[in-house]
């Protein structure tokens, strides 16, 4: 036998950590790395918060798990109060980020089919887009890497250019039921809409009784400096899929819906096994405990400028390597002119740990709750990883 105990589904780094502290991840033997990946925007408060960490154990020794044949108090608590910060009227639990893109898209096909259009199915999605690894989510992107050896799709969806207004005009049909965005696309290179683009997309799908879709998976939950990304764009949803830094780094994911939107999700239509189990519901709950005071939220957009300005800096320092910065908040893209990919390898032996994207742009997604001196020592390590790069064109 030669396969691998573990499947050999991912292209893993040598990195193996074993503990993490704060913005610092250590393997076995004790080395350190300034984390400026936080598990794909997933640590929020970094590792091993204090709050984080009390709120999961009191649970872990209160209930873990009943399932919903039951009520789960803990779960309306969260709802409720989710309800209370957003647009949203109700809200379904999930594990991850794709299942809660996948309760979105059955949202969206629920809410035609229960105002007897049946007929309008089809949800427009954009070029570089990520919604997750699924057969549906991966039928939403036009990314070959990801639909490749799993083809024929489901034809649900119609790939669009990213930021082109007029092209989503002009392929809104009697087939299309939604409309599914990133305000800011992640795997995609960090590249933010348009203000013009999303207020657009609202405008089309209140013109042609559309749901307007955001995954904010990856932008959400503070990650930008507002609790979401949308809020700065003047747009309101009409659902919303949220994952990653809302669990701290506690696998969970939310469906958020106005009532509206949510008129086709009865009993019977959705489900889930672990979706919003109590112990989830209370590593949320001391997330939202921290991020969504507004002196957090100010903290996070003072430290995403510095960070910006930091990485401008140095940027005529490298310029042979460095182009621009992107995104907005703690979501920033580093554009490389050569293969990123092989630079945030590079940059790993120089103990910064960062994500590659697409557009070869290095994602920086640091802990929300980063200092000056992770910012100083984020830059020094990059600086110093740019100096002994050697582009495999120039090798």
């Amino acid at each position: 036998m030669t396969i691998t105990a573990l499947m050999p589904v991912y292209g893993r780094s040598e990195v193996a950590p074993v503990r993490g502290e704060g913005c610092y991840l250590y393997d076995a033997e004790g080395h350190e790395w300034l984390d400026f990946a936080s598990g794909i925007a997933v640590n929020s408060l970094g590792h091993g918060h204090p709050h984080l960490v009390a709120a999961i154990q009191r649970q872990a020794a209160t209930l873990m798990h009943t399932s919903n044949l039951y009520k789960v108090p803990a779960q309306t608590a969260l709802a409720e109060r989710i309800v209370s910060l957003t647009f949203a009227d109700t809200v379904f639990f999930t594990n991850s980020g794709a299942e809660a893109i996948e309760c979105a898209v059955k949202t969206c096909r629920a809410y035609q089919y229960a105002q007897g259009h049946a007929e309008k199915f089809r949800i427009l999605t954009f070029s570089n887009a990520f919604h997750g690894r699924t057969l549906a989510t991966i039928s939403a992107t036009n990314q070959e890497k990801m639909r490749k050896g799993f083809e024929p799709l489901p034809d649900w969806f119609h790939v669009l250019p990213f930021n082109d207004l007029e092209a989503v005009a002009a392929a809104i049909d009697p087939s299309v039921g939604g409309i599914m965005v990133e305000p800011i696309q992640g795997e995609g290179g960090i590249r933010p809409a348009t203000k013009e683009f999303l207020q657009g997309l609202r405008s089309l799908c209140d013109a042609h009784d559309l749901l307007l879709i955001l995954d904010e998976v990856q932008c959400g939950v503070a990650r930008t400096g507002t609790l979401f990304a949308h809020e700065q764009y003047g747009v309101t949803p009409d659902v919303m899929a949220i994952a990653k830094g809302i669990g701290g780094g506690f696998p969970v994911g939310a469906c958020l819906a106005t009532e509206r939107a949510a008129a086709g999700m009865v009993v019977g239509t959705h489900g889930s096994t672990y979706g919003g189990n109590p112990l989830a519901m209370a590593a949320c709950q001391a997330v939202l405990d921290i991020v969504a005071e507004p002196a957090f939220l100010a903290r996070v957009r003072e430290s995403g400028e510095r960070l910006r300005a930091a990485l401008e800096q140095m940027i005529p320092n490298h310029d042979d390597l460095f182009d621009s910065v992107r995104g907005v908040g703690l979501m920033l893209g580093l554009k490389l002119k050569t293969d990123s990919r092989a630079f945030v390898a590079h940059a790993r032996s120089h103990g910064i740990l960062t994500v590659a994207a697409g557009e070869n742009v290095v994602r920086l997604l640091p802990p929300l709750i980063i200092e000056e001196h992770h910012i100083r020592e984020c830059v020094d390590k990059l600086s110093a990883a740019a100096r002994s790069f050697v582009p495999a064109e120039a090798a």
